[in-house]
């Protein structure tokens, strides 16, 4: 039985994608939209463009995730050489991230009657306006963004400072993320109870999902699990 007095959320993966990993949300979409190129060749620029933007300061406070997934898009596919496809591209991600936030968010809003949550993401500096653009602003009683704070997931200690941040122990805190290295181990670490939502990985290697303490397919199974109990 995994008990709780509160909660720690991850964002990209766990609330806006349904638990796939978002290189191959991205991946998907361009075999979507028919992009000409092999998933080899995709790998290499999203590697490129994540390196890109951890290493330069192109997203700003105020961009809005459409306008994240932009900034994303437009270095992948000039690596790759693509352009054509980006508003295309963009198009169908957006619309399909708008549904996974929506279905997420009337989940929260009902956990959030229960126990209060925090949120603990690696983010690119504006999580607090992506938070706003989907709804979820109001939701969580404080946010923990690694761009801020100076650290990254997954060090144990971005966990415990959202520990600190709800007030508790870390025992009585349960940490709800997609990525077993990322989320689930680290979270371990740092003392909180784990509940890994599963969902399509960025390597073909099983997860290994006996690391966490509770493993789901959907986040709606917060809401009615018996194997979760609330500390009031």
């Amino acid at each position: 039985m995994l008990k709780t007095k509160g909660y720690i959320f991850d964002y990209g993966g766990t609330l806006d994608t349904g638990g796939c990993h978002w290189g191959k949300v991205l991946w998907h979409t361009y075999q979507q939209a028919g992009v000409p190129v092999t998933e080899a060749r995709f790998r290499d620029a999203y590697v490129h463009g994540e390196r890109t933007l951890a290493k330069n300061p192109i997203i700003q406070p105020d961009y809005t995730f459409r306008q994240t997934l932009d900034s994303k898009l437009h270095i992948e596919m000039e690596y790759l050489d693509c352009l054509n496809y980006h508003d295309q591209v963009l198009d169908l991600l957006y619309t399909e991230v708008c549904r996974h936030t929506a279905e997420s968010r009337a989940v929260l809003l009902q956990l959030k009657e229960r126990v209060p949550m925090v949120l603990v993401s690696n983010f690119y500096g504006n999580i607090s306006t992506v938070l706003r653009e989907f709804g979820f602003d109001g939701i969580f009683d404080h946010i923990i963004e690694s761009a801020v704070v100076g650290v990254r997931k997954p060090d144990p200690r971005i966990f415990q400072l959202g520990v600190e941040a709800l007030g508790m122990k870390a025992d009585e805190v349960t940490v709800v993320g997609d990525s077993i290295d990322k989320d689930i181990i680290p979270a371990h670490r740092a003392g909180c109870n784990t509940v890994w939502i599963r969902g399509e990985q960025w390597t073909d290697d099983p997860a290994d999902e006996s690391q966490a303490n509770l493993a789901i397919d959907n986040l709606t199974e917060l809401l009615d699990n018996n194997n979760i109990k609330y500390i009031y």
